[in-house]
């Protein structure tokens, strides 16, 4: 089954409102017409003005985290309906920051995701081992139970009719430099893919996009997404600037049109 390739940038705790315009903008003129989709994930507080630049653009926008509440007493939690108020489409669940830092547990990323389909915002979940677990032979195991709980309480046919992204960012790769084989990520893509098929069914195992993301860049993107399982990328510190991030862009889009 023929996937889309998707290109998503978080941009985490970086750019100021001016900054991010001048970047969507340059993004737009570089990509009037993309081969695969670009997913944008500014700060909250550029939302709604990149909304209103993207409007007649290929390029789609999602949020960094989102909160599993409807509305009340959360003071700095942002809603499902805020982010849709603001145009948004996608949202990142489960970030390795905010496991780590922020101490997010399963628990918490289950409500989360449940929370983002049930308000029709397509979540990216994300999942990955530390140094550590990987060291010690725990890589799979965990993934697998991140995803366990992570998609618990969720049917077949609810996740076969709303779209989820799962993107597999190892802990040791963010920000290091460091990035995964891609005989090393092709790996994971498969346990993942075979995961959904055994706990869900083929046909979602088949249409769910995985991403790779952990210091990808240009030199490193047409071998990550060659592989059959990979649809694409998870982009952090790469995407802050049009140039690097439209390189990965068009390195994608090369290897789509070999």
């Amino acid at each position: 089954m023929k996937r889309p390739q998707m290109i998503a940038g978080n941009w985490k705790m970086n750019t100021t409102y001016e900054e991010g315009l001048l970047l969507t903008e340059a993004l737009i003129n570089a990509h009037p017409d993309p081969l695969c989709e670009i997913v944008l994930c500014p700060p909250f507080t550029h939302l709604f003005g990149i909304s209103s630049l993207i409007k007649t653009s290929p390029i789609k926008l999602g949020a960094q985290t989102m909160s599993q509440e409807k509305n009340g007493a959360f003071t700095g939690e942002i809603s499902a309906d805020m982010l849709k108020s603001c145009h948004c489409k996608f949202v990142i669940i489960g970030h390795s920051e905010r496991r780590q830092i922020y101490q997010e547990k399963n628990t918490d990323i289950n409500q989360k995701l449940t929370t983002s389909i049930h308000n029709q915002l397509t979540p990216i979940l994300c999942i990955g081992e530390t140094l550590e677990e990987r060291n010690n032979q725990q890589t799979l195991s965990i993934l697998q139970n991140q995803l366990k709980e992570g998609l618990k309480g969720l049917s077949n046919d609810l996740l076969i009719n709303n779209q989820i992204v799962i993107a597999y960012e190892p802990i040791w790769a963010i920000g290091t430099g460091k990035v995964a084989t891609p005989d090393q990520a092709q790996e994971v893509h498969q346990f993942i893919r075979n995961f959904l098929s055994s706990q869900f069914s083929d046909q979602l195992a088949q249409q769910t996009q995985l991403l790779y993301g952990g210091s990808v860049k240009a030199e490193n993107i047409q071998a990550l997404i060659e592989k059959p399982d990979i649809d694409g990328a998870l982009v952090g510190g790469a995407s802050l600037t049009a140039a690097s991030f439209s390189a990965i862009i068009n390195g994608a889009v090369q290897t789509l049109t070999r």
